[in-house]
């Protein structure tokens, strides 16, 4: 009898193993290996004193260098200031507007659509569009600014309102598609407990404070991982409109390493940032699941 059930027990496992072979040999090949493969060759230089490039091992030396750069502190400066302000921007714009939609009025599928266009839009696209449009001499938001006074501003081409017009670029798609993450987490919130709230004289912020945003810690956790990994490596933006200028005030880690490698051909330097880039994103990711994740 006892045979009969580890046979049955291997042959779970078995099963079990199979489904998950794929999806577990794809993740060792396009996450893990690529990791571990930056990290092996931030370990390198390259010398091009003939035909071919010839890599040289040259240790942590890659890192050390980065230590004393100027450049790449500057660039963690710019990456910092952009991920500090448009995490919180994206996810709070994006819960706002989820609360908001989810009501039942006249029109609302429409009125959804509307908000869900930017989803549609490529990032390039979309980058490209809003370069016209902040086009400091005749772009429609300096035009916009004209109606009320408001003289033309730099934008792109300012130290101090690049990053921010950067922001802006980017939370216009990212908001939308957050928001359809948190609208079907609110939508799966049962309604009874409104109900129960509403009967005991509860007030909206005070059903919004207990019982949404208790509820919706599932949704707001994957929202909040995924917004993070994906503003650390944001990089298209910088590469139409910007250049990491002007004077690297956006230039971010993922751009400085796509600089280093492909401009300079400096391919120890790029992947010691991507490195470093990468144990930054994990590290704030792992705080984030242990402060937001659903207790029990």
């Amino acid at each position: 009898m006892s045979s009969l059930l580890n046979q049955r027990k291997y042959r779970a496992y078995l099963t079990v193993f199979f489904f998950l072979a794929p999806a577990f040999i794809g993740l060792l090949a396009f996450r893990a290996y690529p990791v571990f493969l930056a990290l092996w060759e931030s370990m390198y230089t390259a010398t091009y004193g003939g035909a071919k490039a010839k890599m040289i091992f040259v240790g942590f030396e890659n890192y050390q260098l980065l230590w004393e750069d100027i450049i790449f502190w500057r660039s963690v400066k710019a990456t910092a200031l952009l991920t500090l302000f448009i995490n919180p921007i994206q996810i709070g714009l994006a819960l706002g507007l989820a609360l908001l939609l989810q009501r039942s009025t006249p029109y609302i599928s429409i009125i959804r659509t509307l908000f869900l266009l930017p989803v549609g839009v490529a990032i390039p696209i979309a980058t490209v569009v809003w370069g016209l449009m902040l086009n400091p001499n005749n772009g429609l938001v300096n035009s916009f600014l004209g109606v009320f006074g408001i003289a033309p501003q730099p934008f792109l081409t300012s130290e101090t309102q690049a990053i921010w017009a950067i922001i802006a670029i980017a939370s216009w798609k990212g908001v939308a598609l957050w928001m359809l993450f948190l609208l079907a987490g609110l939508q799966d919130i049962p309604k009874i407990y409104y109900e129960a709230a509403r009967i005991d004289g509860a007030k909206i912020w005070d059903q919004i404070i207990y019982i949404t945003l208790p509820l919706l810690r599932r949704s707001l956790l994957f929202v909040t991982v995924a917004d993070t990994a994906i503003n650390f490596v944001l990089f298209v933006p910088m590469f139409i409109l910007t250049q990491g200028g002007p004077r690297n005030s956006t230039n971010v880690l993922m751009f400085e390493a796509y600089r280093s490698g492909f401009a300079f051909q400096d391919y120890g330097r790029s992947m010691a940032i991507i490195t470093i880039l990468t144990i930054c994103i994990l590290i704030i990711i792992g705080f984030q699941i242990k402060f937001l994740r659903p207790k029990n």
